[in-house]
């Protein structure tokens, strides 16, 4: 299975040309001097990020799990600390931070590297704190059928750290739980006592 490096977004590609000439209107209208030579190349090269930064809507989220194994683990399964980079669908400003995935796994285990590729699939799009964490969550029970999953995400918002109520520093954290993690209040206080050590 191909990791998201290997994805970009095709429809960007396709339209580089359309994409590049408004990044040039938008410089215009700010302000900018387009012929200047530190703006020459800027909307071509505001092209070629969209086309990494927004790769994930060339990629269908439950495919990249991929194989499953069989496997007769029924502990706590914990990948913390996933970096992400996503893109705030209300400003189109970054946001980034940290995902921390847990599972209980009844039969169906995912290789570890996949579950940082799931976290890819889905913040490589214009996107919510919100979302991203229940769609992980989501494809997960769906995919491997678990006991449970629990999702924590961390964010920091450019939107609110660096324009409007401007407070950087300022972390937002989601939380989705799913099967016996909504259930049982000592499986989700483990998880969260094991990604905070």
């Amino acid at each position: 299975m191909a990791g998201m490096k290997d994805y970009v977004n095709a429809a960007v590609g396709s339209n580089r040309e359309q994409i590049e000439f408004h990044v040039k209107e938008i410089l215009k209208l700010i302000g900018e001097d387009v012929e200047r030579e530190g703006l020459l190349e800027t909307p071509a090269r505001v092209a070629r990020m969209y086309e990494e930064i927004f790769a994930g809507y060339e990629v269908d989220p439950r495919d990249v799990l991929g194989v499953t194994f069989d496997e007769q683990h029924e502990e706590l399964v914990i990948v913390k600390d996933i970096v992400f980079y996503s893109q705030c669908e209300h400003h189109m400003a970054p946001f980034f931070g940290k995902v921390h995935i847990g599972y209980i796994p009844s039969g169906k285990i995912a290789g570890l590297s996949k579950l940082a590729r799931l976290v890819e699939a889905v913040t490589r799009k214009l996107q919510v704190q919100e979302r991203i964490t229940s769609q992980i969550a989501d494809i997960l029970a769906e995919t491997l059928s678990p006991h449970g999953v629990m999702v924590v995400v961390e964010g920091e918002h450019l939107c609110m750290c660096a324009r409007g109520v401007k407070k950087p520093g300022s972390k937002t954290i989601t939380s989705a739980v799913r099967g016996q993690f909504h259930r049982n209040a000592a499986a989700r206080a483990e998880f969260m006592a094991l990604i905070r050590d």
